[in-house]
């Protein structure tokens, strides 16, 4: 059988192909007493709180489960746009906001509507790998620029102009990123879309983790730079719903046909029993319940990381938001006699019994030197890896 070359192009997902050998791993392990420990996968412990349960198991009592409009429910819609006033103090118009399958989804139709085959998309170097193979799939590529520490490991203004061609289209952003936990300085951001701006590309923004952000110097969104900026969100990360496949995406609205227009053949319309349950999100009790979460959030993150340091995997730049920690596992490979985070990230399954995510899957920028912890884990699994780690690197 011929497979399409896009297909060819999209490489695995090694976060799932390291995810698959921890669960073979963790059957040895059980039986010897020392269960595995998942720090590497990207999924909050938390599950949606009580209102939104309840409101699901409401919707398909009551039938309310045929299709939807492309765009999404109204009401839902509505309660977004209420989100950004009182949470960010800005005004977006639900018109402009559209419910999907998902942030994947959303960011398949963003790129779907606005890359061309042969278009180029700058993107930060360590960055999620989805979003690259989201361009390829539009028949776009995506150009990895190298961060720095110093920078955050983000873009630039300057770094933008200097890779910027004439088959660039645009740049691709997240913040908080997806493996650093680093976000963009606003006024940073700003420089970056008046460069992509004055030549006439897009500037995409994945804010998916915006919500859990810890520094209220980061913790803004780009859509109160300009309506231009498209920023694509979710339900997964703040909101605790993963498995219910639920995002949106805000656009300028001269794109707001064309992405229904895709949306209707592409997806039909988002889950109308997650969609329903969304709308209890926003009740008063459940952000409450959010925020106490953003907390316990914080308080892994704060305890995690100068642990992680202490025993020399030492994480360059504190995230401000999301719950990851992007350590250089460089001298721990050498006490080791290993050879790059992968070897390592297979070691630390084997002899610790804790499940991590080498750089592999983030770019070619030193990422060979890095692995990923996600603190999206209870604070007892947190102190129990930390101890084997400890003993196992002596």
């Amino acid at each position: 059988m011929r497979i399409a070359q896009r297909a060819e192009r999209i490489e695995p997902f090694y976060v799932f192909e390291v995810a698959k050998a921890a669960n073979r791993m963790a059957r040895e392990a059980a039986a010897a007493g020392k269960p595995m420990l998942y720090l590497n996968v990207g999924e909050p412990d938390f599950t949606a709180p009580p209102l939104v349960r309840q409101a699901a198991e409401r919707a398909i009592r009551d039938g309310t489960t045929q299709y939807t409009q492309a765009t999404g429910l109204e009401p839902l819609r509505e309660r977004i746009s209420d989100w950004y006033t009182q949470r960010f103090g800005v005004s977006v118009p639900a018109r402009r906001i559209v419910v999907t399958a998902g942030a994947s989804a959303a960011l398949q139709l963003a790129c779907l509507a606005l890359i061309d085959a042969g278009d180029e998309i700058l993107m930060p170097d360590p960055s999620y790998p989805c979003n690259r193979h989201f361009v390829s799939a539009a028949e776009g590529s995506a150009v990895l620029v190298p961060t720095t520490a110093q920078e955050r490991h983000q873009l630039s203004a300057a770094k933008v102009e200097a890779h910027w061609n004439a088959k660039t289209r645009g740049v691709l952003l997240a913040s908080p990123s997806n493996p650093t936990g680093t976000s963009i300085h606003p006024d940073e951001l700003r420089r970056i879309h008046q460069v992509v701006q004055s030549r006439g590309g897009i500037t995409l923004l994945d804010e998916i983790y915006l919500g859990l952000s810890y520094d209220g110097t980061f913790g803004q969104t780009g859509l109160a730079i300009d309506d231009q900026v498209i920023s694509i969100n979710s339900f997964s990360k703040y909101f605790n719903m993963t498995g219910w496949r639920l995002g949106w995406l805000v656009v300028p609205d001269a794109l707001v046909p064309v992405i229904e227009r895709l949306a209707q053949n592409l997806f039909i319309c988002p889950s109308t029993v997650a969609q329903h349950a969304a709308l209890a999100c926003f009740e008063p009790e459940s952000i409450v319940e959010y925020e106490r979460r953003r907390a316990e959030f914080k308080a892994r993150r704060d305890w995690f990381i100068p642990a992680l340091n202490a025993m020399g995997l030492q994480v360059p730049v504190m995230p401000d938001g999301a719950f990851y920690a992007w350590a250089d596992c460089s001298a721990a490979c050498e006490k080791l006699g290993v050879t790059g985070s992968w070897d390592f990230a297979f070691e630390v399954m084997k002899r610790a019994h804790v499940a991590i995510t080498p750089g592999r899957d983030f770019g070619t920028a030193e990422t060979a030197r890095f692995v990923r912890f996600s603190t999206a884990s209870s604070m007892e699994h947190l102190r129990t890896s930390v101890g084997r780690l400890q003993e196992m690197l002596g």
